[in-house]
């Protein structure tokens, strides 16, 4: 007998349910349906301008290849990293154009608090984490693709 006919014979309170199951089982999952959904997460752990400039670099042209809109990138700054994100920063406007254009540039806490380093004394629109490492960590086990410059 064929399917549809077998849903037809189902009494009219499995109906739904029926259908329910139909659908997810032919239904593709919403990452695969959409090629968009890209996530990058870069850890700078270096003191190096260079090395800042090649992540924003890096940043940019994901963008660039992508489409902003269809690429979410996170910068997670810790350790020696950190002091690229204080006010006096020697790559400050690479940063300030890069969380213009909608990349998170993330500070690490723990960092700031073993350098004593607060708020106050970093750059602007620069987003907070608890633990740098840990938030590499969580973004890869939620399927966020790993750079590090």
């Amino acid at each position: 007998m064929r399917l549809a006919t077998r849903l037809l014979l189902l009494p009219a309170r499995l109906m739904p349910a029926a259908l329910f199951a139909l659908a997810a089982l032919i239904a593709v999952p919403a990452v695969a349906q959409d090629p968009a959904a890209n996530h990058v997460v870069m850890q700078v752990s270096d003191a190096d301008p260079a090395k800042w400039t090649l992540a924003l670099n890096n940043a940019r042209n994901l963008q660039s290849d992508l489409g902003a809109q269809n690429v979410d990138i996170e910068i997670v700054a810790y350790g020696p990293g950190i002091g690229m994100l204080k006010l006096d920063s020697p790559v400050a406007s690479r940063l300030d154009e890069a969380i213009a254009s909608g990349i998170k540039v993330a500070a690490c806490e723990n960092t700031m608090r073993g350098q004593k380093l607060a708020k106050a004394d970093m750059l602007p629109r620069l987003e907070y984490v608890p633990a740098g490492v840990t938030e590499i960590m969580k973004k890869q086990q939620q399927g966020w693709s790993y750079i590090r410059p």
